[in-house]
């Protein structure tokens, strides 16, 4: 019961969590996740699809109790040589090969029209040329540095460029992740996945637009006499708008998921699973980074103004000044008691022998002094 008043009280934001406090555990975290991507990048590679390296295209009726062997076997009966990449399309299945000349696709059309039991003159055949592949990773690629150069220009101009950077930083984070994820489960690279990748570039740049602009309002009174440092103010910030982008990313992941998981298995959308992948991902980890890479590097940035830096050290002066006197009135208070208890404990049979001390005490009228001499007062 406990825990679940305080999992509620901190989702609807009575709560704050340390983020910007901890840079070492999200930075540790972003470190092995980056890792990972590479080394998939580098073992397994990217499977690009045939629009960027070429080849042939077979979209061939699906016949009840066809499995992906059977038509593997048929394309590869035909003469082709690897192994050819089959989807399910719907009722259809999408076979993916070498490029193919032209009396070679007509014998591949005639092995799996044998084979399947299905009309050579219902299979489609598409021909995708290398140089044509090669002119969309070129457009592919400008596209992507198009769309950061605006994203760095956007952020300079409508914040800092600090605030820039750290965005900056986390799109490339999202992005490596996200590939990395896509070369290990061997989905083939389409424009629909290029199409996601920039769909999740700009989710991640939504989300970190929000928290910056919340850390800008929260930090603008900052000033050398504030009592909280930018870290805690931006810690803050990010507290209140915590909740609002776990909602944001959760109301958009489970449509995405929805279409990975179930369209693409109970329905067969297999052409919907590269841009459902790279979306999936991209949103997890664009809603991570901009909470736990992009923040907490901005503060670190700003941290180093000599602003701030004289905030904090005026901060750190005034707490030290304050420990130092709480100090110091406790140990006063503590000599004060422990002299009291000496006085009171001591025991009468203890005191010594030869010292007595007496305590007059006088009561009545006090005895003025005569006035004149000795002489005078005797011959009265």
């Amino acid at each position: 019961m406990a825990k679940s008043s305080v999992l509620s009280r901190f989702y609807r934001g009575e709560l704050s969590a340390d983020i910007v406090g901890r840079p070492k555990i999200w930075y540790s975290i972003s470190g092995l996740l980056i890792v990972f991507s590479l080394v998939g990048l580098l073992v397994q590679g990217l499977n690009f699809g045939v629009e960027f390296k070429g080849g042939s295209v077979f979209t061939i009726p699906a016949p009840k109790g066809s499995s992906i062997t059977d038509v593997r076997t048929a394309v590869t009966d035909g003469g082709v040589h690897g192994d050819p990449t089959v989807q399910k399309a719907g009722d259809n299945w999408r076979v993916t090969t070498e490029s193919l000349t032209s009396t070679e696709v007509a014998k591949v059309k005639q092995s799996v029209s044998k084979d399947l039991n299905v009309p050579a003159n219902q299979i489609t055949t598409q021909v995708v040329g290398a140089s044509w592949g090669g002119e969309i990773s070129k457009k592919a690629w400008q596209a992507l540095i198009v769309f950061m150069i605006l994203i760095i220009a956007y952020l300079s101009v409508a914040f800092e460029w600090r605030m820039a950077l750290a965005a900056v930083v986390a799109l490339v984070h999202d992005l490596v992740i996200t590939a990395g994820i896509y070369a290990w489960s061997g989905f083939e690279v389409t424009p629909a996945t290029l199409l996601g990748f920039l769909t999740i570039l700009g989710y991640s740049l939504y989300d970190a637009v929000v928290v910056f602009d919340m850390i800008k309002e929260v930090t603008r009174p900052l000033n050398s006499s504030s009592k909280i440092t930018y870290s805690q103010a931006a810690n803050q910030a990010l507290s209140s708008t915590l909740v609002r982008s776990l909602n944001t990313s959760l109301v958009a992941i489970l449509p995405v998921a929805a279409i990975l998981f179930i369209g693409t298995t109970l329905f067969g959308a297999g052409t919907l699973k590269d841009l459902s992948l790279a979306l999936f991902v991209g949103m997890i980890v664009g809603t991570y980074s901009s909470i736990c890479v992009a923040t907490p590097l901005l503060v670190q940035l700003k941290e180093r103004e000599p602003k701030y830096r004289q905030l904090r050290e005026n901060i750190a002066r005034r707490e030290s000044s304050g420990k130092r006197q709480a100090k110091a009135a406790k140990v006063t208070k503590a000599t004060e008691a422990a002299g009291d208890d000496e006085v009171d404990d001591v025991p009468e049979d203890d005191a010594p022998a030869s010292v007595t001390v007496r305590k007059v005490v006088q009561t009545g009228q006090r005895q003025q002094p005569k006035k004149g001499t000795r002489q005078q007062r005797r011959g009265k």
